[in-house]
């Protein structure tokens, strides 16, 4: 139930930034649902492997890499889901920013009704 309620949560922070952002578009309630499911799988499974490929890099970088890391994962989640579409790199960027941004904020707020 916990993993349905933070799945739906990060599908609304889609939505929410799909009408912020002009370089970011969902089509629907439902390919916000994907988007979610697709970027949970790909960070779960993609995400490892490329911090550990790219791992002289993000020490380079002192860690800011891995914002690009997570702008190609959100890129790859555009290109399998037809409906969610990422106009560049940047976008992808500042999406990835305010996505993480907003699912803490969401989450927090989950949390503080659990504790009532």
């Amino acid at each position: 139930m916990k993993l349905i309620l933070r799945l739906l949560l990060n599908a609304l922070a889609v939505i929410i930034l799909s009408y912020v952002l002009p370089g970011v578009g969902v089509d629907s309630i439902t390919t916000a649902i994907i988007v979610a499911l697709v970027l949970s799988i790909l960070n779960f499974i993609v995400k490892p492997i490329l911090v550990i490929l790219t791992l002289p890099i993000t020490i380079l970088t002192l860690g800011l890499f891995l914002l690009i890391i997570n702008a190609i994962i959100i890129l790859i989640a555009a290109e399998f889901i037809s409906g969610f579409q990422v106009s560049s790199i940047w976008w992808a960027i500042i999406f990835s920013l305010l996505l993480s941004f907003l699912q803490s904020i969401l989450q927090s707020i989950l949390k503080e009704d659990k504790k009532k």
